[in-house]
């Protein structure tokens, strides 16, 4: 027995979602809505979707839809995903799961309420390198991990549309791009507790629209606002004494870069940009590297085994593991970096 998808919103990363629906033979790609709705109608002619809406509510409520995508800007995650737990539906929701703390404690409760599950889309879980350093972790085979990094820099990487507008993401490359590798090294680090973060927030460069002779990722709308941080750092601490350092960007003067680093009192890993573990036998220290398909984040393989994944979380094979109290502490985290930002200080999070 398939179940039933609806897609909601149909933007770039729909696109993913959609694909990996199709291909897989456990779902049935039922329904889509946005409220562009010669957008849903082309999005519905390349993939075979037989219903088409531009109203969230009838797609909603539509018994032949089981589970959904909620794949619209960061500021509409939370209301949309509550309405479909409570209209019975099991939810995929893009990361960031919401923008507020407030609105994660309130999907938190709607999970609670209504028995239904809720998984972020934290894709990079799901990419081989990260799978494989996972299973050397719970094997023991670094030790308790005190220390880790998470780095993405764009030079010149402000998509524009509603990723440039704080009113529609709720910030800049820190909740977009940061929410990854921040959940990437946490899950790694064994999703400790966050007790405090310091961070700082810098804007001097804006979009960087001048910049000419260099192709780069785009929103499909023709707007260019630009009302969030070009650079987002900061420092994350835990109940365990573990910390977290996080460098994300849009804009800066420096060289595009991913870095995912975790550091154990037993060894330690890098997973981007190329999966490479370090330890020490004999008095030596070692570089080991797997020998696997995919070193770095295999985009395609992620999304399909998220997306697999999610599929049998609605089956009831598995519980959701990237669940709505997970989003709940990302939300805390990035409210605190924020916050402190703004402040100039540490800012402790308290629950």
């Amino acid at each position: 027995m398939t179940t039933r998808i609806g897609v909601i919103g149909l933007g770039a990363i729909a696109v993913e979602h959609l694909g990996a629906y199709q291909k897989n033979p456990l779902a049935d790609l039922v329904a889509v809505c946005d409220v562009d709705v010669e957008r849903a109608k082309a999005r519905a002619e390349q993939f075979a979707v037989p219903k088409v809406t531009g109203d969230v509510a009838e797609l909603l409520s539509d018994p032949d839809v089981d589970a959904v995508s909620v794949c619209v800007p960061n500021t509409l995650h939370a209301p949309i995903a509550e309405a479909a737990l409570r209209a019975g539906k099991d939810v995929l929701v893009e990361k960031p799961m919401t923008v507020t703390v407030a609105e994660a404690e309130r999907l938190v409760r709607a999970v609670e309420e209504t028995g239904k599950a809720l998984q972020v889309g934290y894709v990079r879980r799901f990419a081989p390198n990260a799978l494989v350093a996972k299973r050397f972790l719970d094997a023991g085979e670094f030790g308790d991990v005190y220390a880790a990094r998470a780095t993405l820099l764009r030079a010149a990487g402000n998509p524009g549309g509603w990723f440039g507008d704080v009113e529609l993401s709720g910030g800049g490359p820190l909740i977009d791009l940061g929410v990854h590798i921040i959940d990437l090294c946490w899950y790694l680090m064994g999703m400790p507790k966050a007790v405090s973060a310091s961070g700082a927030t810098f804007s001097p460069l804006g979009a960087r629209d001048n910049i000419q002779n260099l192709s780069r990722y785009r929103a499909q709308s023709a707007a260019r606002p630009n009302t969030v941080e070009d650079y987002a750092t900061a420092q994350i601490r835990f109940e365990n004494g573990a910390v977290l350092n996080v460098d994300t960007s849009f804009s800066l003067h420096g060289r595009n870069e991913i870095g995912v680093r975790i550091h154990g009192d037993k060894g330690g890993a890098e997973i981007e940009p190329e999966l490479l573990m370090v330890t020490e036998r004999h008095d030596t220290l070692l570089h080991v590297q797997p020998q696997i398909d995919s070193l770095g984040f295999d985009f395609k393989v992620g999304f399909a085994n998220q997306i697999d994944h999610f599929l049998r979380i609605c089956r009831g094979e598995i519980p959701a593991d990237a669940t709505a109290e997970q989003g709940l502490e990302m939300a805390r985290i990035l409210t605190a970096i924020y916050e402190s930002a703004e402040r100039g200080a540490e800012v402790a999070i308290t629950r």
